[in-house]
């Protein structure tokens, strides 16, 4: 990888990623399929997942009733992330950088602001579930434990996207052995029936509360999984990249919310990690500290990987109203104050962390679905896949500085969701009022904004923007052919 800058910041940052929010050029492409798959399967597992299972249950819905609703939830949530991530092949370029193409050069703060929330509200869940978990495990003090987690995650950001595939690969060979025993001594019935068995049935509300937060859970990756795919191979298949994030992103969720589905319907678990540490143990002892090891090891790699996508959220954000060169100092500063925000946060949190995990995945369904619609409908269906990256990168470019299509589009889809909205204690929606509180707002959604956006697009003609995508497609084979930065709008490279 070509890295450049100065000296004083080579020496003193030496080893760390050289890429940000910039174009990645071809020659420095590398990855395989196989390693996105690994990758994007270790991403669902850790007991953050298993938590997600203990949603139905808490609402009086069964355990077959539960796996149903979180499995179709995923696969929803998921085809969205799947279709997201082979953008970052066919671009070389962060997720919401190609955003801009819909929203605008600035008018892309307005998903950035749902990416950030994205990335902020998962780290702080999973610093308080390692805070938590390790406290009712060992007596671990929370406070040192988080920040322990928050540090190691944090170093990981700073050093980058190779070093995260790193450690994702390896927690992936560790966890997979693991969670295959424990799923084993489940459904062999090793694992002693404590307390309640099962004694849930079917509640609309509950059930369509699981569903949603199922779809929430993968569709919030949809928002940097490009971040992760842009260092693949510009030739490498969109049908495979497509099918091996699908495949593996699914999978490794459903299997562990029904998991933790379990866990709350056969012993009423409540703390994830006490109680799936004691299952293992139920198991075979001291299999349970094992596994509890590895699992909260595998949480602080997810840290620093929504602490990396949110380095890139917020550099994207400044750089709308500030152009900026995305140096490796201003990601070490960056990365830092995310990670102290998150642990600020989590420390001083003191309410029930199922029921904020189920209000956040809400938030994040309602500001998210109208996004990922609108970006999946231009890529596909409106430019098919066919951008001027180096008009993403300055507000008088074809895409200009406010995207109005974009945005009014994305309006409509969230003010449409609102009436069919349940935020649990806060806000019910009239329409999800009428309809005993089910939440069908992110379906609605989904459904409004496609239509608007191809709506408002309906003038648009490929050949308008032929000319800047040709030229484009030609700077950036000249920059390919150069050493990284010598092509300013393109920022490939690091300055100081």
């Amino acid at each position: 990888m070509n890295v450049a800058g100065t000296k004083d910041e080579t020496s003193l940052f030496g080893g760390i990623e050289v890429h940000s929010i910039d174009y990645v050029p071809w020659r420095e492409r590398h990855g395989t399929v196989a390693d996105q798959a690994k990758f994007w399967f270790l991403g669902n597992f850790n007991f953050g997942t298993i938590a997600i299972g203990f949603i139905g249950p808490s609402m009086g819905v069964s355990l077959g009733w539960t796996i149903l609703a979180e499995a179709i939830g995923i696969l929803i949530g998921t085809l969205f992330q799947a279709f997201h991530a082979s953008q970052g092949a066919e671009l070389g370029l962060p997720q919401m950088i190609q955003s801009r193409a819909q929203f605008g050069y600035r008018g892309v703060v307005v998903p950035l602001f749902a990416s950030l929330f994205t990335f902020v509200g998962f780290n702080i869940v999973n610093t308080i579930l390692i805070a938590d978990g390790m406290f009712s495990l060992a007596g671990w003090n929370k406070v040192a434990t988080a920040v322990a987690g928050s540090l190691l995650g944090a170093a990981l950001a700073i050093w980058g996207y190779d070093w995260l595939h790193r450690i994702f690969k390896l927690m992936f060979w560790a966890s997979v052995p693991l969670f295959l025993a424990l799923s084993a001594a489940i459904l062999s019935g090793r694992i002693g029936r404590i307390g309640h068995v099962d004694s849930g049935g079917f509640a609309a509300v509950g059930f369509f509360t699981q569903l949603a937060a199922g779809a929430s859970y993968n569709i919030t990756y949809a928002v940097f999984v490009s971040d992760y795919t842009r260092y693949l191979p510009r030739d490498t298949g969109r049908v495979r990249i497509i099918a091996a994030v699908f495949l593996a992103s699914s999978i490794s969720a459903i299997w562990l919310i029904a998991v933790g589905a379990w866990l709350a319907t056969h012993i009423g678990a409540a703390d994830t990690f006490l109680d799936l540490t004691q299952s293992g143990d139920a198991a075979l002892p001291g299999f349970g500290a094992v596994l509890a090891g590895v699992s909260i090891a595998s949480l602080v790699a997810v840290i620093g990987m929504n602490a990396y996508s949110a380095m890139l959220t917020v550099i994207t954000a400044i750089d709308a109203f500030r152009p900026l060169r995305p140096t490796r100092r201003l990601r070490v500063w960056c990365i830092t104050a995310i990670v102290l925000s998150s642990l600020v946060a989590a420390v001083g949190f003191g309410g029930d962390v199922v029921a904020a995990l189920n209000n956040y995945f809400v938030v994040m369904l309602y500001l998210l679905v109208p996004w990922t619609a609108i970006n999946l409908t231009d890529y596909f269906f409106v430019r098919r896949g066919h951008y001027a990256v180096s008009d993403l990168f300055t507000p008088h470019g074809i895409y200009g500085a406010w995207g109005r299509q974009g945005l009014l589009a994305y309006g409509v889809g969230f003010a449409a969701s609102v009436p069919f909205c349940v935020l649990p204690g806060f806000f019910t929606g009239l329409a999800a009022r009428e309809l005993g509180g089910v939440d069908l707002g992110w379906m609605v959604g989904l459904v409004v904004t496609v239509p608007v956006y191809l709506w408002l697009m309906r003038g648009y003609e490929a050949g308008s923007e032929a000319d800047a995508v040709l030229a484009s497609g030609a700077a950036l084979e000249g920059a390919a052919s150069q050493l990284s930065g010598q092509v300013p709008y393109l920022r490939t490279g690091s300055g100081t």
